[in-house]
């Protein structure tokens, strides 16, 4: 999801830091920049988050982005938040509506004896590091305390982390406000039962039903994106950079070889995609009339004008210079 990308930018630049050339560097694409609902590849945001924490020198940057996320950052979700009738229906949101936060984690709500576990498992190679959890736990934590208000507002229970113990264990407990576990087998937090299910004072499940409907709406048109589209989409936004198919399968958490095979299924593969996308670039650059016929070539990774020309000719029939 572009918004979180958009947080850690603000949070670069209170840091005094340019964000948004740093995302660049990372491989966010300018679209997901300049549209917050944009998404990115997770080897695109883990990157940000690793440049961040070089750049910045603090090993709880993590706990420094929550502060610069807005209700805009979960979108429909937020509101299904604030309307439902508990915080077990709340994260039950997010559970059932995780893909349009990310892909590469699973995120369980499960219950024990006296408590509530909200556990967040990387499934993929390229997924978030430990900085992205602990921030979306952070968020979790305040998300809990503002939804509850009044004079009883929920705090955890206990934080369970998988990274190690960074320097400054303090901060993490005045953040979370509750004993935090460092080096422990899955990130977790707990919350007590009763707490957990607590009627909210802002409950509304007519507002609640009604962002239900947006949101299955949004997973329905997210989960119908082939992989086709995705490749596509990683192309125009790549295009400059000279795209290869393993920097693509890469930016899909994908392997080369699952890459090829599952194009296959859909009836296609990374070159038949990628001489598509030039060409269709290719036929825009040249009725924008913006680029010269050198600067489209080198605009599409081609080594020269003459190697453009001819693919060029091979796709449409005509020369470049001959184009209408």
């Amino acid at each position: 999801m572009g918004n979180w990308i958009h947080a850690i930018i603000r949070a670069l630049d209170a840091h005094g830091l340019p964000g948004t050339d740093l995302a660049l560097e990372a491989g966010v694409g300018l679209r997901a920049i300049r549209n917050a609902q944009e998404r990115v590849p997770q080897p695109a945001a883990t990157a940000l988050w690793r440049k961040a924490i070089e750049v910045t020198g603090d090993p709880a940057f993590g706990l420094q982005v929550p502060r610069h996320v807005t209700v805009s950052t979960f979108g429909a979700l937020a509101y299904a938040l604030f309307a439902s009738r508990d915080l077990k229906a709340g994260l039950g949101r997010i559970v059932r509506y995780q893909k349009m936060i990310s892909d590469a984690v699973d995120v369980r709500l499960e219950e024990a004896a006296d408590r509530y576990l909200f556990a967040i498992d990387v499934v993929s190679p390229d997924g978030p590091p430990p900085e992205a959890i602990e921030a979306f736990f952070a968020v979790t934590a305040r998300i809990a305390r503002g939804l509850t208000g009044g004079h009883r507002k929920v705090e955890p229970l206990r934080v369970c982390l998988r990274r190690s113990a960074p320097p400054s264990v303090d901060l993490y407990a005045r953040v979370f406000r509750a004993p935090v576990v460092f080096a422990a087998p899955r990130n977790v937090i707990e919350y007590a039962k009763r707490d957990f299910e607590l009627p909210l004072p802002d409950a509304d499940l007519a507002l609640a039903q009604r962002t239900d409907a947006m949101l299955v709406a949004e997973l329905s048109t997210l989960e119908r994106r082939t992989l086709t589209d995705r490749v596509h989409a990683l192309l125009v936004e790549t295009m400059p950079d000279g795209p290869t198919e393993r920097t693509i399968a890469r930016r899909l958490s994908m392997s080369t070889s699952s890459l090829q095979a599952a194009l296959a299924r859909e009836g296609t593969t990374y070159k038949t995609l990628l001489n598509q996308t030039r060409d269709e670039l290719a036929r825009r650059h040249l009725a924008e009339r913006r680029y010269s016929i050198k600067e489209i070539a080198f605009l599409l990774g081609f080594a020269d004008v003459a190697t453009f020309s001819r693919a060029f000719k091979r796709w449409n029939g005509v020369a470049p210079t001959q184009y209408e």
